[in-house]
């Protein structure tokens, strides 16, 4: 047990110095850390609009009204952001690649993918969660549900976060194989992840559901967590974002630690 222990301590180690010394460098440029949030803060204020002059206009979507649909938004706003918060450096996996950069990772005594997440911080995250945590409260509190949740919530959120980083992961680690340093793979999973699933997941079709559900499981990281806080959905549905949450992990160790096998440095 402690052989194996010890290799996830010396992981821990390294990701909390990686990520303390970016912190620490976020201190001293002050000016950058406001003007990130603020524009965090401005993204997630005209989502709360949007949703505010449309349930002026209609009294629910898909059954969902207007304090369960801010429940959804802010739910995917935290969680979404929280990935930037503590795995935001996985976004320079093909910048690293095409610059050689991957080879100082590789020859340190440190695991790569833990060394590549924490490379930095994404600032906006403060803004994004700020505003998230408001949607969320009065959704939470519109809709009725009970402070004995809030333990359920964060455990959901904790899992949602963990899908998010798992899958940016993957899409991030198609830059092995499709050189450039442009994560065009990791793009188009957030602009589905933003503009699809802050809806309910029942306005599209069958098909599509079972996609982001069993395929790409953006719905164990927003649509699904919100049915169950909102009692949409059995218990037994409590079971499913902790699986899915590990399935993922799983896959994205698999799959970057392949495309390291595969690369074979910026000179070749």
């Amino acid at each position: 047990m402690a052989a194996s222990a010890h290799p996830a301590l010396h992981a821990a180690g390294v990701y909390r110095r990686s990520i303390g010394a970016y912190l620490r460098s976020i201190a001293e440029y002050p000016a950058d850390f406001w003007v990130m949030a603020l524009s965090g803060t401005t993204w997630q204020l005209m989502l709360f609009s949007f949703l505010s002059i449309l349930f002026a206009n209609v009294k629910a979507i898909a059954g969902w009204n207007y304090h369960e649909m801010l429940l959804l938004a802010g739910f995917l706003a935290v969680s979404w952001g929280s990935t930037a918060l503590f795995w935001d450096g996985i976004w320079d996996t093909g910048k690293l690649i095409v610059e050689g950069d991957m080879d100082y990772r590789l020859t340190r005594p440190a695991p790569v993918l833990i060394q590549v997440g924490s490379k930095h911080v994404g600032m906006q995250v403060f803004g994004d969660v700020t505003l998230g945590l408001v949607m969320m409260t009065v959704g939470w509190i519109g809709a009725g549900i009970s402070a004995a949740a809030v333990p359920l919530a964060l455990f959901l959120l904790l899992c949602a976060a963990v899908i998010q980083a798992a899958l940016l992961t993957i899409a991030n680690a198609v830059n092995f194989w499709v050189k450039g340093r442009t994560p065009v793979a990791a793009f188009m999973l957030a602009e589905l992840q933003n503009e699809a699933m802050r809806f309910p997941l029942t306005i599209f079709p069958a098909a599509v559901r079972l996609v982001f559900t069993f395929g790409l499981p953006l719905a164990f990281a927003s649509f699904i967590p919100a049915q169950i806080l909102t009692g949409k959905l059995d218990p037994i549905w409590l079971a499913a974002p902790p699986l899915a949450a590990a399935a993922t992990v799983l896959l994205a160790v698999l799959v970057f630690r392949a495309g390291v096998k595969a690369y074979d440095s910026a000179g070749h």
